[in-house]
């Protein structure tokens, strides 16, 4: 058990220290890789969100807090949430308005019912158990709040899933040798191809406990905006 638990520590480590080594071209490099489609599903996402004068939202893996940003100019109080230091001190910077909190999806560090809506964007499969994670989200969320998931997920167009497969296998790695951790975005592309699709995602913020689970394709599945509900 405890060697278990320092295998699945380190793996955080090594993710958050992986994300600190790209923050400052962190935003330049997902417009680069989604070739300029990361703004529009910004714009899904905070509409899915739908943000209210006065309520309060948790955007995790909030990075340099861009999204969390969109979320606040609807009024909401956001507080944005990552466990990388470096990617905080970046959105500080960028963004000093909002309060960084610095946290692990598996062990936020706020109480039960604080927030009235909970997202995460592009983070939720680094983490390393993904249902725990969704749990986590469950118990911070207030009863009738929900969850709002953006993340890659499967093309539905069979000829277009080959081509996109084909696109993060080879060059997503190629570009990515631009940045200053190439060893980062090349991670990315694995993680992408291992994730589950559409109804797996779904299945697991069911097994989690969130309620009347529903997904919207973006970009013909390239990305995938999945909400659930907690119950009153």
């Amino acid at each position: 058990m405890q060697n278990q638990r320092a295998t699945m520590e380190k793996r955080r480590g090594d993710v958050a220290a992986m994300f600190d080594g790209v923050a400052k071209r962190y935003d330049l490099f997902n417009s680069v890789l989604s070739l300029g489609q990361v703004e529009l599903w910004r714009k899904a996402t905070v509409a899915a969100v739908d943000p209210q004068p006065g309520q309060r939202i948790l955007d995790l893996a909030a990075g340099t807090g861009t999204s969390s940003a969109r979320l606040a100019d609807h009024g909401a109080y956001v507080v944005p949430s990552d466990i990388s230091l470096g990617m905080l001190k970046q959105g500080r910077l960028q963004q000093p308005l909002l309060d960084f909190v610095a946290g692990d999806a598996l062990a936020l560090p706020f109480p039960d019912e604080t927030f009235d809506s909970v997202t995460i964007s592009y983070g939720l499969r680094n983490v390393e158990r993904t249902v725990d994670a969704l749990a986590e989200m469950y118990r911070v969320t207030k009863p009738g709040g929900r969850v709002v998931i953006a993340e890659f997920s499967t093309p539905t167009f069979t000829p277009f899933r080959f081509v996109y497969n084909n696109y993060l296998i080879a060059a997503l790695p190629t570009i990515a040798k631009l940045s200053s951790n190439p060893v980062a975005y090349g991670y990315l592309a694995e993680s992408i191809l291992a994730w589950p699709d559409q109804q797996g995602l779904a299945d697991l913020m069911t097994e989690a406990g969130w309620q009347g689970v529903e997904w919207r394709n973006l970009a013909g599945g390239i990305v995938a905006l999945h909400r659930g509900w907690k119950s009153e």
